[in-house]
């Protein structure tokens, strides 16, 4: 994308010097015809095509492009949680193949409903209430079944969510979305009765107040104006539905303490239902199966996807209490592949894999030792001003100075192509913010080559 376009999600910065230079080092002549014949025939759009290189494998935490050179594959749209090509997942999905590949919606299977009973029970386990679920092709369509089911669980068609949000690109989810991205331009007009507010963000508080020299909130101080603006909000909306919102920012950032409990009691105050959008961050990533655990908060409803499909089929899933389920006249997401065997197939060996493995202990323990050698990392450059994250969802945000904290995307972006060249590659959000999101199967040896990479691009770009 252009870095001049409105609020990025993501910076892959298309068609910039530095990028063109570094394809010119690293693309060999097999990787540039297919680059090239990508761009011929998918349609352009920003932080997808076209694309940076080609791939010709993928392996645990690895990904191999056509010279051969492997990277560190710490982006992964986030699918990859239990690793590229996980021989459990593999396997599951080839004998599914074998037995049954299809179930038409009005049949039911063994698979898809074991699949729905398993997230029902974690999901009832976490909030005290009984769930039930739908499946969708993706976390896009599954945000809108979640829309869609608040509006008639309320009888009310206003939303409340986050600028900077990002919840997909369907026109439901673009419109509860924060993102100029996904918003702007040719794209709307989108829905009515879209509300937003200004999210948490301690260490660029949209409502003045920051944090301490340490990176914590001054909790004495702003007495939490954010969760107040969510209050003030609903108080003067109270025929809202539902606030949807990213339980844990993927940019990435954390709520400070308290703050979804009061956001619980306003929803609660005005009989609206609270939608957590864990597609990125539940199932583990931030060291507990959903990320709303660490706030002892229980949701209405949850919305998982991305690493659901073992990252291999793409599949998402709205989990919601047992007691909404009272519009079975209506469709919410009546989807050609809703109960499809293969899909709920990968995801029962995803799910074996992150319990038999404790993945979000794992992801616990080693993003404890990430973030120590990243505020390390910001001790020793002014230019990193600020560390965060939770579990393996981890973030260093570049800026030009630590006192004015102007974001410094060209360094960033200089970060990020140095890194690619020693096999590292990450996400970039908001065009500064170095997101860090690996699989939660990466040895410790790994998570420490790839920070080795990183501390040597930053240091290169001082």
């Amino acid at each position: 994308m252009s870095l001049d376009a409105p609020h990025p999600s993501e910076s892959e910065t298309n068609g910039t010097p530095r990028r063109r230079a570094w394809q010119a080092e690293h693309i060999d002549a097999q990787g540039r015809a297919l680059l090239d014949r990508d761009a011929a025939v998918f349609l352009h759009q920003s932080v997808s095509t076209p694309c940076l290189a080609a791939l010709a494998g993928a392996d645990g935490s690895w990904l191999i492009d056509t010279t051969g050179r492997r990277y560190l594959d710490f982006h992964g749209n986030n699918v990859h949680l239990v690793g590229h090509g996980h021989p459990e997942v593999i396997a599951a999905v080839q004998q599914q193949l074998a037995d049954l590949p299809f179930a038409p919606r009005r049949f039911t299977c063994e698979t898809s409903v074991r699949l729905a009973e398993r997230l029902a029970a974690r999901f009832e386990a976490y909030t005290g209430h009984p769930g039930k679920v739908l499946f969708a092709p993706g976390g896009s369509e599954a945000v809108e079944i979640a829309l869609k089911l608040a509006r008639a669980a309320t009888g009310r068609h206003k939303t409340l969510s986050f600028w900077d949000a990002f919840h997909g690109a369907g026109f439901g989810a673009a419109s509860v979305g924060g993102e100029a991205l996904f918003r702007s331009g040719p794209i709307g007009p989108l829905l009515p009765g879209a509300n937003h507010v200004a999210p948490f963000h301690c260490y660029r508080c949209p409502y003045g107040h920051g944090c301490d020299e340490a990176g914590a909130p001054r909790l004495d101080h702003c007495r939490l104006a954010c969760a107040g603006m969510v209050e003030f909000a609903l108080a003067r909306e109270p025929d809202t539905a539902a606030v949807i919102a990213e339980t844990a920012r993927v940019t990435p950032v954390i709520a400070p303490a308290g703050y979804w409990r009061r956001v619980r009691a306003a929803c609660d105050a005005i009989g609206a239902l609270l939608i957590f959008d864990e597609i990125p961050s539940g199932l583990g990533r931030t060291g507990r199966f959903f990320a709303g655990e660490h706030e002892g908060v229980a949701p209405d409803i949850v919305v998982l996807g991305k690493a659901l499909g073992g990252g291999v089929l793409p599949l998402a899933a709205v989990i919601a209490r047992a007691d909404l389920d009272i519009a079975g006249d209506y469709a919410f997401g009546h989807y050609t592949h809703e109960k499809n065997p293969v899909l709920a197939a990968a995801a029962l060996a995803t799910l074996d894999v992150i319990e038999r493995e404790n993945l979000p202990a794992r992801a616990e323990r080693l993003g404890t030792m990430a973030l120590a050698r990243l505020h390390d990392l910001k001790r020793r450059h002014t230019h990193v001003g600020d560390v965060r994250g939770r579990g393996l969802m981890l973030g260093v945000e570049i800026v030009t100075d630590g006192t004015s904290k102007t974001p410094d995307n060209d360094r960033a972006e200089a970060i990020l192509y140095a890194a690619l060249s020693q096999g590292l590659s990450f996400k970039l959000t908001m065009g500064n913010v170095i997101t860090l999101t690996p699989p939660l199967t990466l040895s410790e040896d790994e998570l420490n080559q790839a920070l080795d990479i990183l501390e040597a691009a930053v240091a290169t770009a001082a």
